[in-house]
């Protein structure tokens, strides 16, 4: 089996790499080669059975998509996209990778023709939602983006049910929660404080939080979205019918709820960390997000999340810091 991860630079690039590497296998079937591609050079995960090719350039050039396909990968793993923060600011990016990007490796897949048809799996967003919502975001809610990232992946979405309902692949599409605690340095996203604010004060530094401490959202750990990541690579697709995107299960808490289970988790000291910094850019973008789901059909479907951000943030402890919180 050969797979091929676009976005295999990022945080779950990355760690979907190295959970396969560790595995050997997927659904079953042995992985025979692997490929990696971003806009920076990835690296090959640690001790992989298998052969590992990585590639650096922009996807949505022309005929670079064309080149990631060519040599018909079993599964494409599409974790490829400009940020949330990033794709408002910068409009014209945010379409020409986020939109364009995406409708290019479509149509490489399509082109190659008859006898091929892929496993797809595109990471979307519940970003595709707009306000005003109901207490609890349902399956049968309807998409309304409020943001350019939001509309981005919304098509995303729809251009994946036409292509798998004309059968030139078998596409997945998955609306991530926000995942966190996410590790490394801070990125673009506007959500970027939710990991912010449990990830430094754990690591002994400082971290600003620039909204309220009442403002609600929806989460997971990166462990249970690589879980995602497999789960909709190895499942009975026609299982999810003509939908193709699915609202994943997760955490609805709010930053007060953090913070509380911060406390529960580090004490006093790690919460003392966190400074109060509020930024009316971040707060009017967040006051557009949705807050809480019914993910009954992913539920139904098999996929997994945490219950309580006391298990998120023992995920990090353990997967990131070894286990050691920052006195």
């Amino acid at each position: 089996m050969h797979i091929l991860i676009l976005g295999g630079a990022g945080m779950l690039g990355r760690k979907l790499a190295q959970r396969l590497a560790k595995d050997g296998h997927l659904g079953g079937k042995i992985i025979s080669r692997l490929t990696l591609h971003d806009v920076v050079m990835p690296k090959p995960p640690d001790a992989a059975g298998f052969p590992v090719a990585c590639h650096e350039s922009d996807f949505s050039l022309p005929g670079e998509a064309e080149t990631l396909v060519a040599t018909r990968p079993d599964v494409i793993f599409h974790l490829a996209a400009i940020v949330s923060g990033e794709a408002e600011t910068d409009f014209e990016k945010g379409y020409r990778i986020n939109l364009d990007g995406t409708r290019q490796l479509y149509e490489a897949v399509r082109k190659i023709g008859e006898g091929y048809c892929p496993r797809l799996i595109f990471t979307s967003s519940i970003a595709v939602f707009g306000a005003p919502f109901p207490e609890a975001i349902g399956d049968e809610f309807f998409n309304t983006p409020l943001t350019s990232y939001g509309t981005q992946k919304t098509i995303g979405e729809l251009l994946l049910s036409d292509y798998t309902r004309k059968g030139f692949f078998d596409g997945v599409g998955l609306r991530l929660p926000t995942i966190c605690v996410r590790p490394g340095l801070p990125n673009k996203a506007a959500s970027g404080f939710f990991s912010n604010i449990c990830r430094e004060p754990l690591a002994g530094q400082e971290a600003v939080l620039p909204v309220s401490e009442d403002v609600r959202h929806w989460h997971a750990s990166p462990r249970a979205a690589v879980g995602f990541l497999l789960h909709a690579a190895t499942m009975d697709s026609a299982m999810i019918g003509a939908r193709r995107a699915i609202t994943l299960p997760g955490l609805s808490c709010t930053v007060g709820e953090q913070i509380a289970a911060l406390r529960k988790v580090g004490g006093d000291q790690v919460v003392a960390r966190i400074r109060h910094a509020p930024d009316a850019t971040i707060q009017r973008i967040v006051a557009g997000w949705p807050q809480n789901f019914d993910a009954k059909r992913a539920v139904s479907l098999g996929f997994k999340a945490e219950s309580t951000f006391e298990e998120i943030l023992r995920v990090h402890i353990e997967d990131e810091l070894g286990g050691v919180i920052a006195a």
